[in-house]
């Protein structure tokens, strides 16, 4: 995995001068004293999982995969954006066995409905994941699903329910401990943001029949890499400097850009990682993501002819898993027989060039990050590499990237209009500022 910088202006790719204070940051993640360095414990967790730890989640996966035709998990922001991005990059779009479903990040009455009804018939485990077993959405959907497990299953619902969460207190543990549910614990030095590498992405990932070893071995590959020092030497240092350098010249929207329609839930997870860690003190780059060629034909007006506060980072799949050739025409009504004989991923990446350097040209600087292969070593590593970076970033911002202080100003509101108990003062004032709007 590379840095193709082509389609950058040639001074943002100067790094003379830049190592005092990449090594600054350096020294500040290795050496744990970064602000919130409390939750570095993702740096070094893959290599600090044991061989029983992966053996445990390999046999429930299997466990599940023989006797269950759907996995529920239940979780919110990093609890479940990791573990679907990666299965929807790696897993075939149709026909999977078993299907891996996910609930608890919204409280859309009529999906979870429909989710319930899709799977009363049929067999299936519930794979909750929370720290606290208090965050409303994933509690909610848990009672309900619970409840459900419970009917079906009556003394054999307790294995049905595997629950991962806090080593030792919060609700849901209490609840394991009560129902005897198979746990696993979620560090509590890792946020979940940064939490893909623990059992909260790997077991569902184990479970749609992807190899979470290789997967793990992409992300070792990348604590190597990207634990050195010296920028020439850490990719992930120079994209941090990258965008640090494209937000002091105006470009505070940050494109992921890809041209695989499997990505989309890694610009999800992507999204959450870096808009989550680097959005406080009104700093920080905003990110958002277009899937091309897609989205050219929406959103490329705007990118080529927009306001000039953006930049892509572009994410390049060197070889792809299957291709086509495209086929010669007696009529070439389409006008494509000059295509004849080109495979369709030579295309997409001509494509991508033609892209790159269009909006380049339009004011629009281009990041390519060069990806062997869509399969798990390779994801592993390019998931770590985005982590490292976006703890760089957040650090260069001055800022604490691992915290996110600012999602409970929604979070009071909501519990206040609900009526929580306890709430009652916070109640009378929303609704007062409510009613007078």
């Amino acid at each position: 995995m590379r840095i193709e910088t082509r389609f950058l202006p040639q001074h943002l790719v100067e790094w003379e001068g830049a190592q005092e204070l990449m090594s600054h940051v350096h020294r500040q993640i290795q050496q744990r004293t970064a602000p919130g360095s409390e939750f570095l414990g993702w740096l070094d967790y893959a290599n600090k999982l044991s061989e029983s730890q992966i053996v445990e989640m390999e046999e429930i996966a299997e466990e599940i995969r023989e006797k269950a035709d759907v996995l529920v998990v239940i979780g919110i922001g990093g609890s479940y954006l990791g573990a679907k991005a990666v299965i929807e990059a790696l897993s075939p779009t149709f026909h999977r066995h078993p299907e891996v479903l996910f609930m608890g990040h919204h409280m859309s009455s009529e999906e979870l409905v429909e989710v319930m009804e899709y799977i009363r018939e049929k067999e299936y485990y519930v794979l909750v994941i929370s720290k606290s077993g208090k965050t409303l959405e994933p509690a909610v959907s848990f009672r309900l699903l619970r409840r459900m497990v419970e009917e079906k299953y009556a003394g054999a619902a307790s294995s049905r329910i595997i629950a991962i969460t806090d080593a030792s207190s919060g609700a849901l543990r209490t609840l394991a401990g009560q129902k005897n549910y198979r746990t696993f614990t979620i560090p509590g030095d890792i946020g979940g943001r940064y939490s893909v590498h623990t059992p909260a992405g790997l077991l569902p990932i184990a479970v749609a029949g992807l190899s979470i070893r290789e997967f793990l071995e992409g992300m070792r590959e990348g604590v190597k890499e990207y634990s050195r020092a010296g920028l020439e030497e850490n990719a992930a240092y120079r994209y941090a400097l990258l965008r640090s350098r494209l937000l002091d010249e105006g470009k505070s929207v940050e494109i992921l850009v890809n041209y695989h329609p499997k990505l989309l839930y890694l610009a999800e997870w992507f999204k959450q990682l870096f808009g989550e860690s680097e959005g406080k003190e009104h700093k920080g780059i905003f990110p958002v993501s277009m899937i091309n060629t897609t989205d050219l034909h929406s959103l490329g007006q705007y990118v080529q002819d927009g306001q000039r506060i953006l930049f892509e980072t572009v994410i390049d799949i060197l070889r792809p898993k299957a291709d086509i050739f495209i086929p010669s025409d007696s009529q070439d009504l389409d006008e494509l027989n000059y295509l004849h004989g080109r495979d369709l991923h030579f295309i997409n990446r001509k494509a991508m060039q033609a892209t790159s350097l269009a909006h380049l040209e339009g004011g629009v600087p281009n990041i390519l990050i060069e990806v062997e292969k869509l399969e798990e070593r390779y994801l592993g590593k390019l998931m770590y590499f985005f982590m490292v970076s976006c703890a760089a970033s957040g650090l260069l911002l001055g800022i604490n990237p691992f915290n996110q202080p600012g999602v409970e100003a929604y979070k009071n509101n909501m519990f206040a209009l609900l009526g929580k108990p306890g709430m009652e003062i916070e109640t009378a004032e929303i609704e007062k500022k409510l009613n007078t709007q």
